[in-house]
């Protein structure tokens, strides 16, 4: 089968404390201090066997999530931008939909033929933190694109455990092809959803809403948001392609931080109270956590959804006065969160479609992936 693989060198930073598990198993949850050098390219590779407890599944569509761009992007040194988990050589990819060809002899709850997705996160359900119910958090943890093969192939094999039925879409999408479309992209719902939802507790229908970047997780948190009942959604984008994405997912206001004052703009709209709830899905916490800090309103909460490495710093004071929490949030696992994702879709609460700007095809990936890394655009579905 033809398939997009990502290759890169083991070479830690000086300074780097490298494991035992590391240096045996060249898998490591700190990417951007040992791998160097990504590279890229369509390959013909074995087509995957399952086992008696997975499935085969044909890849429909697969989207470029940041996190994959950030294995192919590199800082001065050479090193990947991605911090987490991760192993090469790689297949990468796990926004995905496609259907069931082959099915292991254990498996009773699908069949050949069922339009499938699956989480991304493959917990064990054995170790303490999954037992608690945070399988998230999972101490085993093995990850589709990041520590397995992923979805940028024409096929991949995942446990049926943790596969998801998305036959119910065709209630809203009649044509397979806007199916499979919409399918691939409901992970990126899930992830927002376990943080302002789960992670989060949610808000109050009526709440003012403020959301830090439009790139897909930020896209996704608005219209999860706006079914939700939020009073007014304000976003901030740097890039005026986004900020129209913004518009078309439900924002209400939608301002370029680098043109107003955003702590100004929210005490303005809100009518000096502030927001209830407000979420980073920018990756810039350290730039973004104060201006959220300062335009809280009493008994706000802040949730934490992009992915960065690094410090920020928090006015301690500010939680204690004003009664408001901070979250942070990684996964989308657990707690019935895909198929009430799902449902969402199905009943036309949410629209993943709309927030796809560019088409490519598996033979030029590498395209849509230099496409992708202008951030001028949604998201970008490579069909397969």
């Amino acid at each position: 089968m033809r398939a997009l693989v990502v290759e890169a060198d083991w070479l830690p930073r000086e300074g780097y404390q490298v494991s035992g598990k590391e240096e045996s198993t060249r898998e490591t949850f700190h990417g951007n201090q040992v791998w160097k050098n990504p590279r890229m390219s369509i390959q013909d590779i074995e087509r995957p066997i399952i086992e008696t407890d997975e499935v085969l599944i044909k890849v429909k569509a697969c989207g470029i999530c940041g996190s994959d761009i950030h294995f192919h992007e590199t800082d001065n040194e050479g090193y990947i931008l991605f911090p987490g988990h991760s192993t090469f050589p790689l297949i990468i990819g796990h926004e995905y939909s496609g259907v069931i060809e082959e099915v292991g002899s254990e498996v009773k709850i699908f069949k050949v033929g069922d339009k499938i997705t699956s989480e991304g996160m493959w917990w064990c359900g054995e170790c303490n933190y999954c037992r608690a119910g945070f399988p998230n958090h999972c101490r085993n943890l093995k990850e589709l694109g990041f520590s397995e093969n992923g979805a940028f192939a024409e096929y991949t094999k995942v446990k049926a455990k943790y596969c998801w039925e998305i036959n119910d879409l065709s209630q809203v999408y009649k044509d397979d092809k806007e199916l499979f479309k919409a399918g691939a992209l409901i992970e990126p719902f899930a992830v927002a959803y376990n943080g302002i939802f789960v992670r989060g507790g949610g808000f109050r229908p009526g709440s003012h809403i403020v959301v830090y970047g439009a790139g897909t997780i930020g896209l996704v948190a608005i219209q999860l948001c706006k079914a939700s009942g939020a009073a007014s959604i304000i976003c901030f984008e740097k890039i005026k392609e986004r900020r129209e994405l913004a518009k078309k997912c439900g924002a209400n206001f939608v301002f370029d931080p680098t043109k107003v004052d955003p702590v100004e703009k929210v005490k303005e709209i809100t009518k000096g109270k502030g927001s209830d709830f407000q979420i980073e899905a920018a990756g810039a916490p350290s730039v973004i956590i104060p201006l959220m800090e300062n335009s809280l309103a009493v008994n706000g909460k802040i949730i934490i959804l992009g992915i960065v490495s690094g410090k920020s710093e928090i006015e301690t004071w500010k939680y204690q006065t004003n009664r408001n929490q901070l979250f942070g949030s990684q996964g989308s696992s657990g707690h019935n969160i895909w198929p009430y994702v799902i449902r969402m879709i199905a009943n036309g609460k949410i629209n993943p479609t709309i927030i796809i700007s560019a088409f490519y095809n598996l033979e030029n990936i590498i395209e849509g992936f230099l496409k992708a890394e202008t951030k001028k655009v949604g998201k970008v579905l490579i069909i397969i």
